[in-house]
């Protein structure tokens, strides 16, 4: 068995490549996602990427220090409304987290997610997509003079 890298916004994680004659069946096994582990992995990302500690998220989101753990290691399937409260805690839109795991499932799935609206829907939308970008948000935001 073969692992190869596979990047969903920014994080790596490794997906499994095997021989072509493998049954379906047995693919179905090796590639089932559990999904208060993806959860779990998602809110311990945005976590350690804020810089915060487990104590000062389960204060926040007034959940224990113990429980809050056993969700990040996917131990616990947390209810809407402690995701909600996790989520305000560490001030992110539960949708985002949602989304963010709904992406990582579609990899482990070996689903693609398309990254951009694709062409054909913007111009049903658009009457015009410039090739270029305008010299309006070309130009820096900040010109050095305050």
């Amino acid at each position: 068995m073969v692992k190869e890298p596979v990047s969903v916004n920014g994080v790596v994680r490794w997906r499994e490549v095997g021989l072509a004659a493998e049954t379906k069946h047995d693919q179905k096994e090796r590639t089932m996602v559990l999904l208060r582990h993806e959860i779990g992995d998602v809110l311990r990302d945005v976590r350690q990427r804020q810089g915060r500690t487990l104590r000062e998220v389960s204060h926040d989101a007034r959940v224990s220090l113990g429980y809050l753990s056993e969700v990040e290691r996917g131990q616990k399937e947390a209810s809407s409304e402690l995701l909600s409260s996790i989520c305000s805690a560490l001030s992110v839109p539960l949708s985002l987290l949602l989304r963010e795991v709904s992406d990582r499932l579609a990899v482990a799935d070996g689903v693609t997610v398309p990254d951009t609206v694709p062409t054909d829907l913007s111009r049903e939308f658009v009457t015009e997509i410039p090739d270029e970008v305008p010299e309006q948000f070309s130009r820096p935001l900040y010109s050095g003079r305050v």
